[in-house]
């Protein structure tokens, strides 16, 4: 059975920086796609960063320049490391990963397997 789970949330001032992991079990992962969404209050999941096992990574406009995602596929764990945190980047985030082709360059579509999310909150 797939799990993900999530850790590293927490409150921080803007300006500020947090490193949100999540380590994988159930399976191996080398070939997945791994990713982070998030989800304000009111408002409706949205698309963070996501890293191919090819190495491609892709962000959100949003967040380009501020976040870094990574991953160690040693470890089955994927890193979203996030710089210049501002306020409209608290949300609960969430980490899910899904089967890949190899060479892909598509991140869209469902993804299988989720984490419980883990709480960022940024303090104006």
């Amino acid at each position: 059975q797939v799990q993900l789970v999530e850790s590293g949330g927490g409150m921080v001032q803007a300006g500020g920086s947090l490193r949100l992991s999540c380590a994988a079990s159930g399976r191996t992962f080398s070939r997945y796609a791994m990713g982070w969404f998030r989800q304000a209050p009111g408002k409706e999941r949205e698309f963070v960063s996501a890293i191919l096992w090819s190495g491609n990574t892709y962000y959100a406009d949003s967040v380009k320049g501020r976040f870094t995602i990574s991953r160690d596929n040693a470890k089955n764990t994927v890193y979203l490391q996030m710089n210049s945190l501002k306020a409209e980047d608290t949300a609960v985030y969430y980490c899910a990963v899904k089967p890949v082709p190899y060479g892909t360059t598509s991140y869209g579509g469902p993804w299988d397997y989720w984490g419980q999310g883990t709480q960022v909150t940024v303090s104006s």
